[in-house]
């Protein structure tokens, strides 16, 4: 008897160890995601029901867009959390590289009021240059760097709450590369770095791209992490017929999808009975169809819940680890105690540093800090800017990495301005402007601008900073320009001249932030008007100018073409002045102001601006030039010179085509009212009266630049169709 009650005692005292034996010999569960751009968010839906179905994930490997969702889900988000974000992304702008305009320097802004075209070619030690990719990755990685913040103390990948694998393709050799260590972020991107959209990532010597070209679906990477079973998901885009290819984003998803097929399968042939294959029926969604985040995340759902495997699967979570939502991410951003910055671009290190405004001994400001990544990146000085957290001890250091464009910093932009009224009234300008930039530590530029066509013109400015932070500025510069100054009554020229004029001068001034500019500027010109059409007796008039100049500036537009957000305004004050040389003293005031708001597709700009000239100066020298589409509808373009003029509008517009593709055009419909009156006083007498004018207008923001077609009338009946490439508001 007490032989049995102690057998039965010992038994009692083994269960504890025996039940963890049998928790222990529980399967261990991999999670495989392959790459396919959108498509790839099918694997949120997934994810969702993983985390329903109490299936427990032990490991994750993922390729591509896998690796960005694997990476994120592996730090500690919740698919919830996950599905929120790819609903709210602005896609359009992750997938750019271009900064919020608002964040980029005023100077760079200045650069969008040309004509010339936004397409650039660069320059490297006097040769031609091009890029290794359309895109650089810039906001792509800014973004992973945000969500990722919290990982910055953590080097290797087996301590994230789930353990995680990102497989790049090294591009001299086509091996894969498997990041269990390092930057997460940077393994992210390098992963999901597809060739000839985006630049490859250079680690550790190696040229990295997307991992889709060696091993699209790891599933050799998940079983290496010592798992039993995988649930693999794959997201291959199905073959198209010919017929079905229209874009270049139909060719380059073809061209992934026949890449990665081989590798793909390899990886599948070595799928057993026990494990999940789960391929979610897309349809037609491509690897650019972003606007269908909701529809991929529900075919994931789906896929899941139709496999034989769940409920071999599923099991109930264990109440001691929480399951995969045991994974806690710090809410506190970390306090900030110093900022570094490791610099290979052409500008010293301290004027990277003028831009961020992350106080130290307060924590981390995200906004802030991708703003201020979006200011340095504007400069145009290099290919990438990025930060991390590097944590040493109770310290916690802001590394700020700037990568020097490769392909150079001397820019030349080609123009072409096109304006046709359809009745015999064309107008045409070709330019081109070649910028040096870094010409010394302090970020000074050397821009040099020509233009040919109705509007002739050459001007150089050497723009040099006085201090680190670019606030102060001196720019010395010359000029020399033709044009014709033609006055229009009753829609008959009364006299057309042609100007010349040729001076030099300089400017100081101060930048306001990102919005806007104050300079003062001294310049002498020399010149001569002659009488083109209208009575051919009147002599030439040769004429000597020299100006006092003050100029302020703003600009907060989102969108200097078609703007939904911010404002902007100009002040502009002369003196032509005896002392310095000219002929007769006047004074020229113009403030032009405008806000643009939006609803959904629909935007509205309202302004007004104002030209008044204090003497009685000849009107060749002094003239305000206006008419055309938004600037007295139903003018011919330039058709109104005058040195006083009032004039108030407003313009709609509508967009057409939605903005969730990264490289659609946007179209858009809608018109203008404008009100306004163009005088001049003494023997140059001309008066328009107050009257009302308006125009119907269908315009693209296109990669030359913004095209109007239009139509505008005015209450003087004046008539006037309209092309205008180019050329904005």
């Amino acid at each position: 008897m007490f032989r049995s009650a102690l057998i039965l005692l010992l038994l009692l005292l083994c269960l504890p160890s025996l039940a963890d034996t049998t928790t222990a010999s529980e399967p261990r569960t991999g999670l495989v995601l392959s790459g396919g751009g959108a498509r790839g968010l099918a694997h949120i839906g997934v994810l969702k029901q993983i985390e329903k179905m109490d299936i427990q994930i032990h490991a994750i490997a993922g390729t591509s867009m896998g690796a960005v969702i694997g990476g994120l889900y592996a730090a500690g988000y919740s698919a919830e959390e996950l599905e929120r974000i790819a609903l709210e992304m602005d896609w359009p702008a992750a997938l750019s590289d271009s900064p919020q305009r608002e964040d980029i320097p005023y100077r760079r802004k200045q650069d969008d009021r040309d004509f010339l075209v936004k397409q650039r070619l660069s320059f490297k030690d006097g040769k031609l240059s091009f890029p290794l990719g359309l895109l650089q990755g810039q906001n792509l990685g800014l973004v992973l760097e945000s969500l990722l913040v919290h990982t910055n103390d953590i080097d290797d990948f087996d301590r994230l709450p789930i353990p995680f694998r990102a497989v790049a393709t090294d591009i001299a050799t086509g091996d894969a590369v498997v990041f269990d260590r390092g930057h997460l972020p940077q393994a992210i991107r390098a992963s999901i770095a597809l060739p000839g959209f985006f630049a490859p990532v250079t680690v550790d010597g190696r040229m990295l791209v997307d991992g889709v070209l060696s091993k699209n679906l790891p599933v050799d990477v998940a079983r290496e992490m010592g798992v039993d079973r995988v649930i693999v998901v794959d997201i291959a885009t199905p073959l198209k017929p010919a017929e079905q290819m229209t874009t270049i984003l139909d060719v380059m998803d073809q061209t992934t999808t026949l890449l990665t097929r081989h590798n793909t399968q390899e990886q599948l042939a070595t799928l057993t009975g026990t494990d999940m294959l789960l391929q979610p029926e897309l349809g037609d969604i491509a690897f650019s169809s972003f606007a269908e985040a909701e529809e991929a995340i529900a075919a994931g759902e789906q896929s899941l819940l139709q496999s034989p495997l769940l409920h071999a699967y599923s099991s109930p979570r264990d109440d001691r680890t929480g399951g995969n939502l045991a994974r806690a991410r710090p809410h506190r951003q970390p306090i900030i105690h110093d900022i570094r910055v490791i610099n290979s671009g052409k500008v010293a290190d301290e004027v990277v540093r003028s831009m961020v405004r992350q106080q130290l001994g307060e924590p981390l400001n995200p906004d802030h800090l991708a703003k201020d990544m979006g200011t340095i990146y504007g400069t145009d000085y290099f290919s990438q800017v990025n930060y991390e957290i590097v944590h040493e001890g109770e310290r916690n250091t802001l590394l700020i990495r700037t990568h020097g464009r490769q392909t150079g910093t001397d820019y030349l932009r080609l123009g072409l301005n096109l304006s046709d009224d359809f009745e015999g009234g064309s107008r045409f300008t070709i330019g081109a402007s070649f910028r040096v930039n870094g010409v010394n530590p302090l970020g000074a530029e050397w821009l040099t601008r020509l233009q040919l066509g109705e509007h002739q013109q050459l001007y150089s400015e050497f723009y040099q900073p006085l201090d680190y932070g670019s606030r102060y500025f001196i720019a010395p510069f010359i000029d020399a320009e033709a044009r014709n100054v033609e006055v229009i009554l009753d829609n008959d020229p009364v006299a057309d001249y042609r100007q010349q004029r040729y001076g030099a001068g300089i400017n100081v001034g101060r930048q306001i932030a990102n919005n806007g500019e104050v300079r003062f500027g001294i310049s002498r010109y020399d010149g001569e008007a002659e009488i083109r059409v209208g009575d051919q007796d009147q002599p030439t008039l040769k004429f000597n100018e020299a100006f006092y100049t003050l100029q302020v500036d703003r600009d907060t537009l989102d969108n200097v073409n078609f703007p939904r957000s911010g404002d902007s305004a100009r002040l502009m004050w002369r003196q032509s002045e005896p002392s310095l040389g000219a002929d007769e003293r006047y004074q020229q005031v113009e403030l032009r102001a405008s806000r643009a708001f939006a609803s959904g597709p629909h935007s509205l700009q309202l302004g007004a601006s104002i030209g008044r000239t204090d003497d009685d100066v000849d009107v060749a020298q002094s003239s305000f030039i206006l008419g055309g589409l938004g600037k007295f509808s139903g003018f011919r373009e330039n058709a109104l010179a005058g040195q006083n003029y009032n004039l108030a509008r407003a313009v709609y517009y509508r967009r057409l085509n939605p903005s969730s593709m990264p490289l659609t055009i946007p179209m858009y419909l809608g018109g203008t009212l404008e009100y306004g009156r163009i005088y001049n006083r003494g023997a140059n007498e001309l008066d328009t009266g107050y009257m009302g004018a308006a125009s119907l207008l269908l315009g693209m923001d296109t990669f030359l630049g913004p095209l109007f077609l239009g139509i505008g009338a005015n209450e003087e009946g004046e008539r006037a169709l309209y092309m205008n490439l180019g050329q904005t508001f």
